[in-house]
C-alpha cells in the first residue's frame, strides 16, 4: 500500500508552535516515536503537566498562512469535525456503537492520552458543526466537548497504540470552499466551523478571551430575541482592535447559529460607523487580561513547566468564575495554585450557611484549612495580598463589633465597687488570630450564631511557638473537629476561663516555611488525622531565577471580588450537586484501585479526604458561577484540585506517615505507579512471591490481609492450595 504524499493535516511541536503541513508518512512516523510513547505513559501515570509538551495536529485544516495556526490564517480548511469525548474509559464502547451505526462517515477513532475519546468525521454539505455534534451525541450516548469545532483547533498527538479505527479516507481530505472576499485584496475567509474566535491574538491575548470578558461586562451572552442587537454592539467594540477590517471581524466574531450572510450584514453595519478609537471598556478589558496572563518572564515560565513538581495542574484562569479569576490578576502563573488554595478557605467561610450532600450520603458544611509552604523569600506574600482583599467585609463588620466590645470593657472597668457589671454584648467577631487561646476561641464560637470563623497566619512557626506549652495539641483537636463541623468544648470551675460545648465552624489559612511544616507535623503526630484534612500548596522553587513580575488589580477587579463575596454570603440551605458528587466519587474510586494495586497505604489514606477537600472547593466554584447546575468547568476544577491536593499531601507528609506505618508494623511500601506490586506478580503466584516483592516490609498478617482484599475485590481467585491466579484486570 503506497502512502499518499500530500498533506492531510498540520503538525506542531507544541500548542503554541508553528503548524507545518504534514503527510501521512510524517504523521504515522511521529506516532511511532519511542519518546512520544514514553511521554504518553508518564501522563497516564499522573504527570499531567507534561500534556502541554505533547506535539499537536490540526484535524480541521491542512495548511495555514505562514504556518500560523489561527482561523484567519487557514488556507485549506477541511470538511471534517473532530469530536472530543471527555468521559474516560469509553473508547471501545463508542467505537462499537459507531461501527454498528453512525450518522456520519467516521475517519478516525483514538483514545486520548487521558483515556477520553477522539472521533474524526466527515462534515457533509448542509450539516454544521453543532448539528454534527448533536447527531454524534445521539449515536454514541456521550456528549462531545462543544468548543472543539473551530477550524484552527488542534488535538494532542498520541501513539499509534491509541488508535482504535482508521479509514483510508483519512489520507484524502476534501477541502472546504471559502467564500470570496468582498473588497480588493481581502483574503478568502476561512470556513465558519464553530464559533469563530479561534486562536487569533491581540497583543498576545486570544480574541476568544476578549469576547468572553466583553460579555461579562455587558450583561452576558445574547439570549433569544437580542442576538443581533448584542452582536452588533460587540462588533462595534471589537472593530477598534481589528483595524476596522471586516475579514478579521468575520474571523473572530461568535456566530450563535447565525448564517454567514446575516453575520456579514451585522459586521458591515458596524464598520460603516465612524471609527472612534478603542473604547474605555475595551481598554479596561485589555488591561485586565494583560495583567492576568502577561506578567512573567521566561525564567518563571520555565519554573511552571520544568520544576519537577508532579502536582502542578491545569487550572486555567479564564475558566474560573467571578472572584477567583480576579484573584489571579497580576499573579505569576507558577503561583496561581498557592494563591487559589490560600483564598478558598476564606471563600468557603463566607458560604457558611450552605450544606451539601457528599458522595457517602452525609451532609457537610464547607470546612477548609490550607497551608501554603515555601522557602524564605519565595513570594508567599502574594497570598496575603489576595486574602487582604477577600477579607474586607469580615474586617469592616468585625471593626464595629470590636468597638462595641471595647466600650463594654471600658464600662466594666470604670464601674464603681457596688455597681452591677454591664451585660456582655456577646458580639459576633469572625476574624480571629491564629494564636487565639482556646478559651477565647470557645467564646467566639459561642457568640457566632452558627457562622464560620476564619484565621489567617503569616508565619506557621509563630503559631507553633505560641502553642508550644502543651496547647498545640489542643489546637490539633479543634482543627480536626472543625473539618467536619463537629463538637468541641471545655469545662472549668472558674469564671476566668470560658466553659461550654459548641459546634466548631472554623476555617483558616497559614503561610510557613518547609522547616516550620516539618516541626509541626512530626512522625510522632502524623497519624492524628490533621495532615489529611489540610489543603497544602507549595510555592514554586525560585532558586537562581530572576525576580518575578507582579501586576496590579484594578479597582474594578477588587469590586468583582467583593461581588463574589456577596454572592457566596447570599446562599443558604442545602445545595444539591449531583454531577460533582459523581465526578469526585469516580476520582476516589480510581485512586483506591491505584493504591490497592500498589498496596500503598499512604495514598489510600490521603485520597479519601483529598476527595472531600476537592468536592468542597468544587462547591465554592459552583456557587460563584451562579448557574443552577454544575458546569463542566466546575467538574474539571474539582478534579484538578483533587489531583493537586493528593499530590501535595503525599509530598508534604507521605514520608513521615510511611515511616510511622513501618514502625507500627503495617508495612505498605510505596512504589511508583509504573511498578505496582499487583502488576509485578506473575499470572499465577504464591504467598512467597508476594513476600519477595514486599521485601520484608510487612509482617505475615499484613500479607494475608492483602490477599484477602484482592480476593474480596475479585482481582484474584484460588488456583490450588498454594497458588493464587490473577483475574482479568478490566474490572479493577
Amino acid at each position: 500500500m503506497t502512502a499518499v504524499k500530500t498533506a492531510f493535516t498540520c503538525i506542531g511541536k507544541g500548542h503554541g508552535s508553528p503548524c507545518l503541513p504534514a503527510t501521512r508518512d510524517e504523521w504515522e512516523k511521529l506516532r511511532r516515536e519511542p519518546w512520544l510513547a514514553e511521554m504518553c505513559a508518564r501522563i497516564e501515570n499522573g504527570e499531567e503537566q507534561l500534556k502541554h509538551r505533547l506535539p499537536v495536529w490540526t484535524p480541521h485544516c491542512a495548511a495555514f498562512n505562514n504556518n500560523h495556526r489561527a482561523t484567519a490564517d487557514a488556507t485549506m480548511p477541511l470538511r471534517r469535525l473532530m469530536l472530543d469525548f471527555d468521559e474516560k474509559g469509553h473508547t471501545d464502547e463508542i467505537k462499537a456503537r459507531l461501527m454498528q451505526k453512525s450518522p456520519l462517515v467516521v475517519l478516525l477513532i483514538e483514545e486520548s492520552v487521558r483515556r477520553g475519546t477522539h472521533v474524526l468525521v466527515e462534515l457533509p454539505d448542509g450539516i454544521d458543526a453543532d448539528k454534527a455534534q448533536q447527531l454524534m451525541k445521539e449515536a454514541t450516548g456521550f456528549a462531545p466537548d462543544a468548543v472543539v469545532k473551530d477550524v484552527a483547533r488542534c488535538i494532542y498527538m498520541v501513539t499509534e497504540g491509541h488508535t482504535r479505527y482508521v479509514s483510508e479516507r483519512l489520507w484524502n481530505p476534501t477541502p472546504m470552499p471559502s467564500p470570496v472576499g468582498e473588497g480588493q485584496g481581502e483574503r478568502p475567509l476561512p470556513s465558519p466551523v464553530g464559533e469563530g474566535a479561534g486562536e487569533r491574538l491581540f497583543k498576545g491575548i486570544p480574541y476568544a478571551s476578549i469576547i468572553r470578558e466583553w460579555w461579562i461586562r455587558n450583561g452576558g451572552e445574547p439570549q433569544e430575541g437580542e442576538r443581533n442587537v448584542k452582536l452588533h454592539k460587540l462588533a462595534v467594540s471589537l472593530r477598534s482592535i481589528c483595524d476596522n477590517r471586516k475579514e478579521v471581524l468575520m474571523a473572530v466574531m461568535p456566530r450563535y447559529g447565525l448564517p454567514e450572510a446575516e453575520l456579514r450584514s451585522i459586521v458591515d453595519s458596524a464598520c460603516k460607523e465612524e471609527p472612534k478609537g478603542i473604547s474605555k471598556v475595551m481598554l479596561q478589558i485589555i488591561d485586565h487580561l494583560t495583567l492576568t496572563i502577561d506578567h512573567s518572564d521566561d525564567d518563571w515560565d520555565d519554573v511552571a513547566a520544568n520544576d519537577g513538581q508532579s502536582s502542578i495542574v491545569d487550572v486555567q484562569w479564564n475558566k474560573l468564575p467571578i472572584g477567583l479569576r480576579e484573584t489571579l490578576v497580576g499573579v505569576p502563573a507558577p503561583m496561581h495554585m498557592p494563591v487559589l488554595c490560600s483564598v478558598l478557605p476564606l471563600a468557603a467561610a463566607y458560604a457558611d450557611q450552605v450544606e451539601v450532600t457528599y458522595c457517602d450520603g452525609n451532609r457537610q458544611r464547607l470546612g477548609l484549612m490550607s497551608i501554603v509552604r515555601g522557602d524564605q523569600a519565595s513570594g508567599k506574600s502574594v497570598c496575603k495580598n489576595a486574602i487582604d482583599i477577600w477579607k474586607r467585609q469580615f474586617d469592616e463588620e468585625d471593626a464595629l463589633a470590636r468597638r462595641r466590645e471595647e466600650e463594654w470593657r471600658e464600662r466594666k472597668k470604670g464601674r464603681k465597687a457596688n455597681e452591677k457589671a454591664p451585660d456582655d454584648p456577646k458580639v459576633l467577631i469572625r476574624m480571629v488570630p491564629v494564636t487565639v487561646s482556646c478559651s477565647t476561641l470557645l467564646k467566639r464560637l459561642k457568640n457566632s450564631s452558627g457562622h464560620c470563623l476564619y484565621s489567617f497566619g503569616e508565619e506557621l512557626d509563630t503559631l507553633r511557638k505560641t502553642n508550644g506549652a502543651g496547647s498545640w495539641s489542643s489546637k490539633y483537636d479543634i482543627y480536626r473537629v472543625a473539618f467536619d463541623n463537629g463538637e468541641w468544648g471545655q469545662d472549668y470551675n472558674s469564671d476566668q476561663a470560658e466553659s461550654g460545648v459548641v459546634r466548631v465552624a472554623y476555617n483558616w489559612t497559614m503561610l510557613g516555611t518547609n522547616g516550620a511544616m516539618r516541626r509541626c507535623f512530626r512522625q510522632d503526630n502524623i497519624e492524628n488525622g490533621l495532615s489529611s484534612r489540610i489543603l497544602v500548596a507549595e510555592m514554586p522553587d525560585a532558586s537562581f531565577t530572576k525576580m518575578p513580575k507582579y501586576g496590579r488589580r484594578s479597582t474594578e477587579d477588587e469590586a468583582r471580588i467583593q461581588e463574589a463575596v456577596t454572592r457566596l454570603r447570599s446562599f443558604a440551605g442545602l445545595i444539591d450537586t449531583p454531577r460533582l458528587r459523581k465526578a469526585i466519587e469516580e476520582w476516589a474510586e480510581q485512586k483506591r484501585v491505584e493504591a490497592a494495586k500498589d498496596i500503598d497505604h499512604v495514598k489510600d489514606t490521603y485520597r479519601k479526604r483529598a476527595a472531600v477537600i476537592a468536592f468542597r472547593c468544587g462547591v465554592v466554584h459552583h456557587l460563584l458561577t451562579g448557574k443552577a447546575h454544575e458546569t463542566k468547568a466546575t467538574i474539571d476544577f474539582a478534579k484538578a484540585m483533587a489531583d493537586y491536593c493528593l499530590a501535595e499531601q503525599i509530598s508534604a507528609f507521605g514520608e513521615a506517615l510511611q515511616n510511622q506505618y513501618a514502625d507500627n508494623g503495617e508495612g505498605g511500601r510505596r512504589h511508583g505507579s509504573n511498578h505496582t506490586i499487583f502488576d509485578q506478580l506473575p499470572p499465577t503466584f504464591t504467598l512467597d512471591d508476594l513476600r519477595a516483592l514486599k521485601r520484608g516490609m510487612c509482617g505475615e498478617s499484613a500479607v494475608r490481609k492483602i490477599i484477602s482484599r484482592w480476593y474480596r475485590d475479585s482481582w484474584i481467585e484460588k488456583a490450588d492450595r498454594a497458588h493464587w491466579k490473577k483475574l482479568a484486570t478490566g474490572n479493577l
